[in-house]
C-alpha cells in the first residue's frame, strides 16, 4: 500500500530503524543522565545533547537513502550555518528548538519512496515526543540557573561556602540550592557565579 507514492511500511527497514535507534537511546541517556548530569546539573545543556543527538540520528539514517548532489550538500551546510553565524544570540534551549524545526523541516520534505511512512511518522513522533516528556519531566520543577558577578571575593574561599550561600539568598532574594564559581579576576576583586534556584510557581 502507497500513499503518494510513498509506501506504507518497509517491514524491514522499519525494525533496523527501531533497533538502531534503541541502541542510540540507551547509551545516549546512560551517557547524560549518569555521567554528564551527575557533575553538571544544567538543564538547558541537558536538553540539548538529547535533542541534538536525536536530530542527528534521524537526519542521518532517513537522509543516507536520499541520493544527493554535491551542490544540495553544500546547500544542507548552508541551512545549517544559520545556527552560528546569526545576527541575534540565542539562549541555548533556544538554538536547541531552532536545529530542531530546522531538522524536522529537512527530514519531512525530502523523504521519497525509500523511506516508508511508517519511518517518516516515528521519527517525527519520537523527536515531538521526546522534547515534550523532557519538557515535562526534566524541567516542571521549576529549576532554573543564572550567572552572577559577584564582589565579595574572600567569600569564594572553599571555608565559606555556607556563609556565601547564605549571602547569595538574601541578596538575590532567590531561593538559591547550589552555585559554581566561574572566572575570578582578582585585579577587580570579583568573581563570575553560575547559581542554581528554584523559581516559584
Amino acid at each position: 500500500m502507497e500513499i503518494f507514492g510513498i509506501p506504507l511500511i518497509d517491514s524491514d527497514d522499519f525494525l533496523k530503524l527501531i533497533f538502531k535507534f534503541s541502541i542510540n537511546l540507551l547509551f545516549l541517556f546512560i551517557t547524560i543522565r549518569f555521567i554528564f548530569y551527575r557533575n553538571n546539573r544544567d538543564k538547558d545543556y541537558l536538553f540539548t545533547f538529547f535533542m541534538f543527538n536525536l536530530m542527528t540520528f534521524f537526519i542521518c539514517v532517513l537522509l543516507r537513502k536520499v541520493p544527493m548532489e554535491m551542490g544540495f550538500a553544500m546547500g544542507l551546510f548552508a541551512v545549517f550555518g544559520i545556527l552560528r553565524y546569526r545576527t541575534e544570540a540565542l539562549p541555548i534551549k533556544e538554538m536547541t528548538y531552532l536545529f530542531i524545526v530546522i531538522g524536522l523541516a529537512m527530514i519531512n520534505a525530502l523523504t521519497n519512496k525509500s523511506i516508508s511512512m511508517a519511518e517518516l511518522l516515528f521519527t517525527d513522533f519520537v523527536i515531538v515526543g521526546v522534547t515534550l516528556g523532557i519538557e515535562l519531566i526534566w524541567f516542571n520543577n521549576h529549576e532554573r540557573s543564572k550567572t552572577i558577578v559577584y564582589e565579595k571575593i574572600e567569600m569564594i574561599k572553599p571555608v565559606h561556602n555556607d556563609e556565601l550561600m547564605a549571602d547569595l539568598r538574601e541578596r538575590t532574594g532567590l531561593d538559591v540550592f547550589k552555585f559554581t564559581i566561574g572566572n575570578v579576576d582578582f585585579l577587580k576583586d570579583v568573581a563570575s557565579i553560575k547559581i542554581y534556584y528554584k523559581e516559584k510557581k
